[in-house]
């Protein structure tokens, strides 16, 4: 290997990694298809009720889209989680509304979320689990072991965390002042508005950090390489007593045979 070898061998592992991380991102946070499922029921609401100021209208076809998204993953054998994340967020926003007859508050369970949320990120961080290292662990093949044997990974995951908490509080600093002082239009829109970029800058920021942070260590391939370490042990432990056994009944064949052979010598001369 030359010189000029190992430039392109580094570029080309950094290029794979990125790749990686991009592929685990887009994955976790469920693309293009996940944010459309997040973005059409609010944006359904709030065009109908800007048309028409029906709460009941505006409620029933935000929840009904919600249900065809679900089904329609279902038809296609694809994962569900961030479909049905959006009917139980549109399930609750529906009951609020219809409870308190306030178009407002079908907003309100998203926002208290989207709050809740930025501080889990937060306190997460400051506790040294870092939430976002949670949920992309798994996706990265390396569950908790970033923990402990990652620290550089363990920083990128907590530098992603305190991103998205920040953002998201900015996010509800802009949403909860509206939710007292705007009306149920104006607050619509302001919140689908907000839907997409906050996301992808949060998403975009989170792949700065882990692309310039270490490999993850793949656990479960530790584990299969320790389940097929022990097969081969168990395998050559079996096979060596196999071989002693074979080795033992040979042995003791002949001797046997000539203790057989001394015993009638020994009976003929007793006879006599």
């Amino acid at each position: 290997m030359t010189s000029l070898d190992k430039p392109t061998e580094e570029t080309t592992e950094a290029d794979d990694s990125r790749a990686v991380t991009e592929a685990a991102l887009f994955e976790a946070f469920g693309g293009v298809r996940g944010m459309i499922e997040t973005v059409l029921p609010g944006l359904l609401f709030v065009t109908i009720f800007t048309l028409n100021n029906d709460l009941h209208m505006s409620a029933i076809a935000a929840l009904a889209v919600s249900v065809v998204l679900v089904v329609v993953r279902l038809v296609m054998k694809d994962t569900v989680k961030h479909a049905f994340s959006g009917v139980f967020g549109v399930a609750f926003g529906v009951v609020f509304a219809m409870m308190t007859d306030n178009a407002k508050n079908f907003y309100l369970p998203g926002m208290l979320y989207t709050l809740g949320l930025a501080l889990a990120y937060i306190v997460t961080s400051l506790a040294g689990v870092p939430l976002i290292g949670l949920i992309l662990g798994p996706v990265f093949k390396e569950n908790l072991s970033w923990r402990t044997r990652n620290p550089g990974r363990k920083k990128a995951y907590t530098k992603a965390s305190y991103a998205w908490g920040l953002i998201l509080l900015a996010k509800s600093a802009i949403l909860f002042p509206l939710y007292w002082w705007a009306d149920t239009e104006q607050l619509g829109w302001v919140l689908v508005t907000l839907k997409i970029p906050p996301f992808l800058l949060a998403v975009w920021l989170t792949w700065v950090f882990l692309a310039k942070a270490p490999a993850p260590i793949d656990v479960f391939a530790e584990m299969e390489a320790a389940e097929e370490a022990e097969k081969a042990e168990k395998a050559e432990r079996e096979r060596r007593e196999r071989e002693q056994g074979e080795t033992g009944g040979a042995l003791s064949g002949p001797s046997g045979s000539g203790g057989e052979a001394a015993d009638l010598r020994g009976g003929r001369h007793r006879k006599a």
